[in-house]
C-alpha cells in the first residue's frame, strides 16, 4: 500500500511541476514571437497537451482497437470543456480576443459536424476519412502557423519591443518540452496509482472509469488550464482547450482511424438507438457552443458559461453510472 501512495504523491508533484514550466515555456515563446496567447495555445500547448492521447490511440490502434479512440475523443472534448474549462471560467471569467478565436473554433465545428454526418449516416470509419481528418489538421496547422506570422510581423512593425527580462528561446523550449514529459508522466502515474487505491479501498470499478480513467485523459489540459489561470494566462487555457478538442477529432481520431478503420461503437443503446448517436455526440457539439459562441460573439467568458458546463457534465457523469 505505501508504494501505490508514495507513487500518487510523486505523480500529482510532477503535474504540478510540469504545468508550471510548461505554461512558462509557452508564454515565453509567445512574447518572443509576438504571437498571441490563444494561438500559442491552440497550436503548440494543445499539441503538447494532446500528444499522450495521440500515442495511446495510436498503440490501440496498431492492436485491431480502433474504437477505443472514439470514445477517448468524445469523452475527453467533454471533459475537457464542461469540467476544466468551466472550472476555470467559474472561478474566473475573462475578456478573450474574438479574432484569434475565430480560426480554431470554425475548424472544431467544420470537423464536428463532418465527424457527426460521418457516423450517423455511414455508421463507420473508413481509412479514407481518417486520411481527410489528417488532412484537417495539416490544413489547420498552416493556415494558423501563417496567421502567426502575420501578426507577428504587425505588431513587431506597430508596438515596439517591451524592455522585459526573457528567457533565451533555447530555455523555453527546454520548460515547454520538459513541462510535457512531467505531465504525461505525472497523469500516467496519478491514473494508475490513483486506480490501484481506489480498488484497494473498495471503490465500484464503474465510478473508477468515470473518474480517474476518464479524467486521466484530460489531466494535462487541467493542469495546463490551472497553471494558466494562477499566471493569469486565460487566453492561453482557452486556446488550449479548443485546441486541444479539435486535435482529438482530427489528430486522435484521424491517425488511430487511418491505421484501423472501425464501425461505429453500438454496445449501449437508448430506445433501440446508439447511445452514442443520442448523448454523446449531441452533448460535445452543446457544450462547445455553450462554451466558445458566446466568446466569439462578445469576446467575453462569462460565470454563467462555467457553471451550466458543471452542470451538464455533472449530469452526464450520473447518467453514464446509471446507464
Amino acid at each position: 500500500m505505501f508504494i501505490p501512495i508514495l507513487m500518487f504523491i510523486l505523480g500529482l508533484i510532477l503535474l504540478v511541476k510540469g504545468g508550471d514550466w510548461f505554461v512558462d515555456g509557452a508564454t515565453g515563446i509567445s512574447r518572443k514571437f509576438h504571437v498571441s496567447e490563444i494561438l500559442i495555445g491552440a497550436t503548440v500547448v494543445s499539441i503538447g497537451t494532446t500528444l499522450p492521447e495521440v500515442m495511446v490511440s495510436a498503440t490501440d490502434a496498431l492492436h485491431g482497437s480502433g474504437q477505443i479512440a472514439y470514445g477517448n475523443a468524445i469523452g475527453s472534448i467533454i471533459c475537457n470543456t464542461a469540467l476544466v474549462a468551466a472550472t476555470t471560467i467559474a472561478i474566473a471569467p475573462s475578456i478573450c480576443n474574438k479574432r484569434d478565436l475565430f480560426v480554431p473554433i470554425s475548424f472544431f465545428f467544420g470537423s464536428a459536424f463532418l465527424y457527426t454526418f460521418v457516423a450517423i449516416y455511414f455508421q463507420s470509419f473508413s481509412r479514407l476519412f481518417g486520411i481527410l481528418l489528417l488532412g484537417i489538421f495539416l490544413a489547420y496547422m498552416v493556415i494558423t502557423s501563417i496567421q502567426s506570422i502575420k501578426d507577428a510581423e504587425d505588431l513587431s512593425d506597430e508596438v515596439p519591443q517591451k524592455l522585459t527580462k526573457q528567457n533565451p528561446l533555447w530555455k523555453d523550449l527546454l520548460f515547454l518540452v520538459l513541462g510535457a514529459i512531467l505531465i504525461a508522466v505525472g497523469a500516467n502515474w496519478l491514473v494508475h496509482y490513483g486506480t490501484a487505491l481506489a480498488k484497494a479501498f473498495g471503490v465500484p470499478e464503474t465510478v473508477i472509469a468515470l473518474t480517474f480513467v476518464a479524467l486521466g485523459t484530460s489531466l494535462p489540459e487541467l493542469v495546463t488550464a490551472i497553471s494558466a489561470l494562477i499566471k493569469k494566462h486565460s487566453d492561453l487555457s482557452l486556446g488550449n482547450i479548443i485546441g486541444a478538442n479539435l486535435f482529438n477529432l482530427v489528430l486522435v481520431s484521424g491517425l488511430s482511424v487511418t491505421i484501423c478503420p472501425f464501425d461505429l461503437p453500438s454496445a449501449k443503446t437508448i430506445g433501440g438507438m446508439n447511445a452514442s448517436l443520442v448523448i454523446d455526440i449531441p452533448l460535445m457539439l452543446l457544450v462547445m457552443m455553450i462554451l466558445s459562441l458566446p466568446a466569439l460573439i462578445h469576446g467575453k467568458l462569462r460565470r454563467w458559461q462555467g457553471i451550466s458546463l458543471l452542470t451538464l457534465y455533472t449530469a452526464f457523469c450520473l447518467f453514464q453510472l446509471f446507464l
